[in-house]
Formats: structure tokens, sequence, C-alpha cells
């Protein structure tokens, strides 16, 4: 007899997932890989970090915390955002999360039901729309173009809900994944207005503000207060495999989340918190791993176009580019495919962040070092499709 098995897992796979597996399969063949697919730092956390992590297994006993997340941390996430961004946070706004894929799970839980409407562009980070799914929550996709910035617009919103119906929420990325582009703080701001105006919620992905060349940042928070933001210890603070990220809320959603963190995740890893308070003294460190990710990005671009991959989104911050092929392939998963097989240089296809027009699309990643990107950038020179 065939036992039931639930819907929710129907949702479509993290394509840079399967690449993943496939650069670690010929890896283990023996054959060179170039890791630009994967979008995580190319460097360890940073020493201040360790360190503290090793004090803390000696002396810490690493039981469960608070849902919310230990006061230390949250302390310093508050002081980050006055001293960063102006902007004051009371500390019983931050909610520390298994990282930000935890975020996004509370916040939808606890700002959505099912068959409510939430608003994304695309191209976009697929797991919104994946863990939307799941939720039963619909995902209204709002295709854009380079002419937008690869951007929401109130303009784009109003477009939606002309075709939709009334939107209840809204994800915004600043920077973006796949493309990199940050919104000014006039266009946060518009989105902002419109969305309390028009009884949005908007949920806001800035998990990898601290990474950008030449513009500065603008968080949400510096416009609305009914917004929530969702960041992360992963991009800038280099600590992925740490899982651990946090939560910015408005005062209506604070209890709903902390009852469904502490029946869904009891706590945030302790070991992980208690050496996250020190990431925010160790600027200097982390601060060169972005100019390693500046020198990455001028190499490609510099080197990319002599390849054929010309037609790139303006990448303002986050370590991608994203790149147009449409006049090299109509089938990105398996062009990027050959590209593993032929030049060990893995890649990731659109498919991923734009199901619509992704088959035409890739995206590269930058965050590794130097060497290996301009490796990888030598053996696509050297390549024709």
């Amino acid at each position: 007899m065939a036992l039931k098995t639930s819907k929710r897992g129907e949702i479509p796979a993290f394509i840079v997932m399967e690449v993943m597996r496939a650069a670690a399969e010929r890896e283990a063949l023996g054959d060179p890989v170039y890791h630009l697919e994967v979008g995580q730092p190319g460097s360890t956390a940073p020493k201040g970090v360790i360190q503290a992590a090793k004090d803390a297994l000696d002396n810490h006993r690493l039981g469960y915390t608070v849902a919310l997340g230990i006061p230390e941390l949250r302390a310093a996430i508050a002081d980050h955002y006055a001293r960063e961004y102006g902007v004051s946070v009371p500390q019983d706004r931050i909610v520390v999360t298994t990282g930000s894929s935890g975020g996004f799970l509370l916040s939808f839980l606890a700002a959505f039901d099912q068959g409510d409407k939430v608003a994304l562009v695309a191209p976009g980070y697929p797991c919104y729309r994946h863990i939307l799914t799941a939720l039963g929550i619909k995902p209204v996709i709002i295709e854009t173009t380079k002419e937008d910035r690869y951007q929401p617009s109130p303009a784009l919103l109003e477009k939606a809900q002309a075709e939709h119906g009334k939107i209840d929420g809204l994800i915004v990325a600043s920077p973006s994944n796949p493309t990199g582009t940050m919104l000014s703080k006039e266009d946060m701001a518009a989105l902002a207005e419109y969305c309390g105006q028009s009884g949005i919620r908007l949920i806001s992905d800035e998990i990898y503000q601290g990474i950008s060349y030449g513009r500065g940042f603008e968080t949400v928070l510096s416009h609305a207060d009914h917004a929530v933001v969702v960041n992360s210890f992963s991009k800038y603070f280099s600590m992925t495999g740490w899982r651990l990220g946090w939560l910015v809320l408005p005062e209506d959603l604070l209890r709903p989340v902390e009852c469904l963190a502490q029946n869904l995740f009891i706590s945030p890893p302790t070991l992980s918190q208690v050496a996250a308070v020190a990431a925010f003294d160790c600027r200097e460190e982390l601060e060169s791993n972005v100019a390693r990710y500046a020198a990455n990005r001028d190499l490609l671009l510099r080197e990319l176009p002599q390849s054929g991959f010309g037609d790139l989104a303006p990448s303002d911050g986050a370590f991608y580019l994203y790149a147009d092929v449409g006049h090299m392939t109509n089938d990105s998963l398996s062009f990027c495919s050959r590209i593993l097989k032929e030049t060990g240089a893995a890649v990731t296809p659109g498919l991923d962040f734009d199901e619509a027009r992704g088959h035409r699309t890739m995206r590269f990643s930058f965050s590794g070092t130097t060497e290996e990107i301009a490796a990888a950038a030598a053996a696509l020179k050297d390549w024709r499709p």
C-alpha cells in the first residue's frame, strides 16, 4: 500500500545545489573545477569569531537559549544599525534566527495565511517562491528588466494588483541575488510608502548589505517601522555554515514570531550566537574580503565580454554577475552543464532565478579567490559554444 506524502515536497529543486553536486563529482575524479556557482564567501569566518567559538567550547555550557537569541548578540545587532545606518532599533525588535532561511520561514508564517498573495520579482532568489508555495501562499511574480534595474516599483506593483487582485506582501532584495542591483534611497522610500498606504507587508532581504561597489546601503528601516528586515551572518560576515541570521520586526509580529520560533526551532545554534558577537569587531578583515570581491568583479567585467558574456546586469553589490546568453543558447541548463564538462567552470543556469526567461540567462559568482576567478576566466576565454 502506498503511503501518503505531502505535496509540500513537490516544490522545484534549488538548481545551484545540483550544480554543486555535479562539480563535486568532477572534483572527485581529479578534474579541475572553478567554483563560480555557489553564493558563499570563499573566506573563512573572521579570526575573532573563530577565537570566540574556541573560547565558548572551553567555557560555555552551550545549552538552549531563549528563542529570540542571546541578549549580547541582539544588543550588538542594534548597535550595528546605529553605527552603520544611523537608525535606532530597539533590541527587543531583533530576533536571532537559524540563518536567513529560518528568518524567511518565520516571517512568512507570522505575516501571511494560506491563499495570501506575495509579490516578488523575477529574476530573484528562488527559495522565496519555493518557501511561499510550500506554505500555501501564492507567489505573484513581477517580471523585471534591465530598464527596471531588476527591482520592483510602485508602478509595477500597481500593475500586478490590477492583474492579480489585492497583494498582501512584497519581498524586495537590495543588493539582489542574482543581479546584484540595489535600490536607491528614493526608490526604497517610495516602495515603503506605497506598501504602507496599500496595506502590503514589506519584507526586505538585506543579507548582502556590506558588499557593494561604489554605492552606499539603504535599509528599509530608515523609511518604515512596519517593514520586516531579514539579514544574515552568511555573506558579509563569511559565516555561511554557522547558520545564523536575524530579523528586525514591527511590534505586531514580535509575539507571533517568538511563539513560532519556540515551537519550530527552540533556539538558534548557541555556539554560533556566542561567537557572532565578535563579528562586529572584525571590520578590517571583513572589508578586505569586500576588496577581494571588487577585484574579482573587475576581472570578470574585463574578461567575460571577450568570451561572449557581455550582456550583464548592473552589479552594484553582492558577488554576482547575471548574464543574458540568449545569443548563445536557449537552454541554460544544458549550456551550463556543458561549460562545466568542457572547461571546469561551474556556473548557475538562470532557470533557478527566473522560471519564464531563465532558459537564456546564467549567473556567475565571484566570491572565491582571485586566482580561481582568473583561472575560470582563462578557461572560458578559450572555450567556444
